[in-house]
């Protein structure tokens, strides 16, 4: 077990032993200001699926209503006549055969792949080169689309991609610990609405367990479930 800074371990000593509405939850992260650096705040939503059944696995992108403070590397597989138009986008780099060649030798400097479907036959190829870095297109999250341009600014713009771990749990970055608290309560409000709505039909007994919200170097903020 990784061991905890003096001032990681100050910080738990501030915790309540309740959870918190979210714009106390919000303030509470906030007062973590003893690193140098921004921190982004990710939120992490337990939910009472089974991740053994493929009909209640949680996936998906959201574009956050105040962004998260980060723009993102996008590339685009799309045909030879939609590269210009995917560059003026937003994409670093957009292309199928040259693309997928760069990439099976050893160039993965982005963050997001995009795909049209009439490439996707091609681009599928890369699935176990993709795959486990989680950057394999998917219909699923967006990023497979016929409307390239908009996933492009969506994605580039800082669109969160998520899906659910082993555990049942969901995790999203929401913002930067420098946002005004309003921004992110709205973008946690925004993110554990989703979860909510994406709820399966199949899941059984409680379905959002736990919330949290945590900076990158801080300790983890419950938040109250009841709110939502």
């Amino acid at each position: 077990m990784a061991k905890r800074s003096k001032r990681y371990l100050n910080a738990v000593k501030e915790l309540a032993d309740d959870p918190l509405s979210v714009a106390e939850a919000v303030a509470k992260v906030k007062s973590f200001t003893a690193v140098k650096f921004d921190q982004s705040v990710e939120c992490v939503v337990q939910l009472g699926i089974d991740p053994r059944q493929a009909d209640q696995l949680i996936r998906g992108a959201i574009s956050l209503p105040h962004g998260i403070g980060k723009s993102k590397k996008v590339i685009a597989f799309c045909e030879d006549s939609d590269i210009e138009k995917a560059k003026e986008a937003g994409a670093i780099e957009a292309g199928t055969d040259d693309l997928i060649k760069k990439i099976n030798d050893g160039w993965m400097d982005f963050d997001v792949a995009i795909a049209a479907p009439k490439v996707m036959g091609k681009a599928g190829r890369l699935g176990k080169v993709l795959g486990p870095q989680g950057k394999m297109p998917s219909p699923k999250n967006g990023t497979v689309t016929a409307d390239i341009v908009s996933a492009i600014k969506d994605f580039a713009a800082g669109k969160v991609e998520f899906k659910n771990d082993p555990g049942g749990n969901v995790h999203a970055v929401v913002g930067k610990q420098s946002f005004e608290e309003s921004k992110l309560v709205e973008n946690i409000q925004s993110f554990v609405g989703l979860m909510k709505k994406m709820r399966p039909s199949s899941a059984k007994g409680a379905y959002m367990k736990n919330i949290t919200i945590s900076a990158t170097m801080s300790p983890g903020v419950g938040i109250d479930v009841a709110e939502f």
